[in-house]
């Protein structure tokens, strides 16, 4: 199929696109800036603004692709809190452009989301749980999956958890990544430990977009490891897998941090619903720091 990947610059793109591309995909990658991903170079790469919705449409239009996965997003939330137009513009208003684009071509719009849209009492979230973002990111990004459902072609929203992995060149640390880097230069770090998650490896995200991509499966799916953790002991695990001093380590609420953005305190997914409809299945955690630690 021919896949236009949004967002191809960051953690998830990095793996997704050698992916597709290796299960025999026509992969076309979008990104604001300087192609960053390595190792496929072969793969044509636009730099394109999602906010121009006239280059937008001309460039979809050239395309006219099977399948878009809508990657591209403002994920840090303090920034979002701080800055809400830019995030609504970029979280909202870029997905609405690509929605309308997308559809005189019929191409499978897949929207990338986040268990930030929910409240966090309840934890364990499915796909037809109350929704309820207790910070703006959340709120935008839930917006931007209502727009999504309301496509007249084929849709799917694909929900993941804290997601980690190994970047490339310029891309953000993920709290793997930074514990990891920490730990080795001997700093002192702080994690929370009031807090709930199914932490998620970017291969085994990656890999259940592809699914839903190759099945054609329509709705909501939640993507993420089945290992409930807060990321205190994420941290420790990661700690002795690396065999990293623990001491360095200090356990806090999530209180410790003026932070402008509110975290949800449990979240994490049941994934029946992908392993019964997809068969998705994640790797465990140990196996995932196996994958980080080459």
């Amino acid at each position: 199929m021919k896949i236009i990947v949004t967002g191809s610059n960051g953690l998830l793109g990095q793996h997704l696109i050698p992916q597709l591309v290796q299960h025999n995909h026509q992969v076309i990658a979008l990104g604001r800036g300087p192609r960053r991903i390595t190792g496929i170079e072969h793969i044509p790469y636009q730099n394109l603004d999602l906010l121009e919705f006239d280059q937008v449409r001309h460039f979809i239009k050239s395309q006219q692709p099977d399948v878009l996965v809508h990657a591209a997003a403002m994920t840090q939330v303090d920034d979002c809190e701080r800055d809400r137009n830019k995030s609504r513009e970029i979280n909202v208003n870029a997905t609405e452009n690509l929605l309308e684009a997308c559809l005189p071509f019929g191409a499978h719009f897949i929207f990338l989301s986040t268990d930030f849209v929910f409240d966090g009492v309840k934890g364990n979230y499915r796909e037809e749980d109350a929704t309820g973002p207790v910070n703006w990111y959340g709120e935008t990004k839930l917006q931007a999956e209502q727009l999504t459902e309301k496509y007249p072609g084929d849709w799917s929203v694909a929900r993941t958890c804290l997601l980690y992995g190994i970047p490339q060149g310029a891309s953000r640390t993920n709290i793997i990544s930074w514990i990891r880097s920490s730990l080795e230069k001997g700093e002192r770090i702080r994690v929370v430990n009031d807090q709930i998650r199914t932490p998620t490896d970017v291969n085994d995200f990656a890999t259940g977009i592809r699914l839903i991509i190759e099945q054609r499966a329509i709705g909501i799916f939640h993507l993420s490891g089945r290992e409930v953790m807060t990321p205190y002991q994420l941290a420790l695990s990661t700690a002795d897998f690396f065999s990293l001093d623990k001491s360095l380590i200090e356990a806090v609420d999530a209180n410790t941090f003026s932070q402008a953005g509110k975290r949800p305190l449990k979240t994490g997914f049941s994934i029946e619903k992908a392993e019964r409809m997809l068969g998705f299945s994640p790797v465990d955690l140990k196996a995932g720091l196996l994958r980080v630690g080459g």
